[in-house]
């Protein structure tokens, strides 16, 4: 079975406009406990959605030898862009603190600036490490966005939840380092 070549692109791009849908969304739903719980499903929803087209259109373009450099670019600017809207969306509500959403933001949006920098001269692919943490970003926000406190309580809910958002960080540091330590070893490589 043949697929259009430039899907995987598509599937990419479509996350974009989801992310500010989603965004929206999860801020006229409120925080957890208030009246709008059904659009907090909704936005989860949406987000667990727009993040697994993450994976949908990486394997295509594995399965299909369809990968692009442009894939490459935008893949990772459309994933920031969407976990970044999550985690400011649950700063915002005050679901988490901001000086972690800032301690993520700062590493996601440094790498993309450096590899949108760089693109006319090589495209940074995402390493195995990036790609943990991007998994893992997803997961954690995922949890963090659907309202499960009143099925499990709210403590138990919160504990997970801030274990999940530790990890995060851990491995936000630890893979723009490694990031970082591959540039640096690809330019010493080169000159």
């Amino acid at each position: 079975m043949a697929i259009h070549p430039q899907l995987p692109n598509v599937i990419t791009i479509v996350r974009i406009p989801l992310a500010v849908i989603f965004f929206v969304i999860l801020l006229i739903a409120g925080p957890f406990g208030g009246p709008h719980l059904g659009l907090r499903v909704v936005a989860a929803v949406l987000f667990i959605i727009a993040i697994s087209t993450d994976w949908v259109d990486g394997y295509l373009a594995r399965k299909y030898s369809i990968v692009s450099d442009f894939g490459k670019l935008w893949d990772p600017i459309a994933d920031k862009l969407l976990t970044g809207l999550a985690f400011v969306g649950l700063a915002i509500l005050a679901e988490m603190p901001w000086w972690m959403v800032i301690v993520i933001l700062v590493r996601e949006w440094g790498i993309t600036l450096h590899r949108v920098l760089v693109r006319k001269t090589h495209v940074v692919a995402a390493a195995w490490m990036g790609k943990v943490k991007t998994a893992v970003q997803g997961v954690a926000l995922s949890w963090a966005l659907l309202p499960l406190h009143p099925v499990i309580g709210f403590d138990a809910w919160a504990l997970i939840t801030l274990v999940l958002m530790w990890i995060v960080v851990v491995l936000t540091i630890a893979s723009g380092i490694d990031y970082i330590i591959a540039q640096v070893r690809g330019a010493k490589k080169t000159s």
